[in-house]
């Protein structure tokens, strides 16, 4: 009984600080800063590079995209990650579980649970909105692709992501109304969703104007939903732009979207 006793405390200190791994189906859970599990997943064992995922996705939409199974074959370790709110990690309901940059630490303290050094990391959509304060916090960063993503994110009063706030908080959207239903028959987490459009994190331009790791900015030829991704490669000092066929949804699961990030990834 003292035993049992013991094993529970020492788990439940454990856990508190990050260091617990719960095994799941295919992959682990990680406690993270703020006691909010983090459903993760590891492949390879190489160089490592983590994939994030874009708003009302989850990792497995990552996967099935022709850029996994390529950066797995040239020989890299990949890891995806459902970010809070998303898939199998938790859900929390309250602000402070989303705001402070609370994705980036998510990430951060995953890659020191897995004692990585240094890294690469692949953002498509909201995923690049989370990999752009990667790349201001987190000085292990290597390289970074933002993909499907311009320069409307850094406007933290962005109208965009102000009417997805207010469609998912309740408010009658006209544009919106396909994507709440959407929201509403996949059984998605409707609050969560709010609250990371919410609190979704901007970065100034002139803070990217700052940041001196090579970074590839790759958008579809149809894709104008987040702004100008032209322009954003242009904010960056060591940028490369590549323009792959498709709109938003699309572009990312192209061949040409694949060639082009592990070409980067490899030079």
């Amino acid at each position: 009984m003292k035993k049992n006793f013991l094993l529970i405390a020492v788990l439940s200190i454990a856990s508190s600080i990050g260091y617990v791994h719960a095994q799941t189906d295919s992959g682990h859970l990680y406690t993270s800063f703020d006691n909010t599990k983090i459903y993760y997943e590891v492949k390879g064992d190489g160089y490592p590079i983590v994939l994030l995922h874009g708003f009302m996705n989850t990792s497995e939409n990552m996967k099935k995209n022709a850029v996994y199974s390529a950066l797995v074959n040239a020989g890299y370790k990949v890891i995806t990650l459902d970010m809070r709110g998303n898939g199998k990690s938790d859900k929390p309901h309250n602000d402070a579980a989303y705001a402070n940059d609370a994705e980036a630490k998510d990430v951060m303290g995953l890659m020191t649970i897995l004692k990585v050094k240094k890294y690469d990391v692949l953002g498509y959509s909201r995923g690049s909105i989370i990999t752009a304060r990667l790349l201001v916090l987190d000085n292990r960063i290597n390289k970074a692709v933002m993909g499907g993503m311009g320069t409307d994110f850094t406007n933290p009063e962005w109208p965009r992501r102000i009417m997805f706030y207010r469609a998912l908080s309740g408010d009658t959207i006209k544009e919106l109304e396909g994507v709440i239903q959407h929201v509403k028959e996949a059984g998605l987490d409707e609050r969560a969703l709010m609250l990371q459009q919410k609190y979704q994190p901007s970065t100034p331009k002139e803070t990217l104007m700052k940041i001196q790791k090579p970074v590839l900015v790759i958008c579809g030829d149809k894709d104008n939903d987040n702004g100008n991704a032209q322009e954003l490669a242009r904010l960056f000092p060591h940028a490369t732009y590549v323009q792959v066929p498709g709109n938003h949804g699309g572009a990312q699961a192209t061949q040409e979207f694949a060639d082009a990030v592990v070409k980067f990834f490899n030079e």
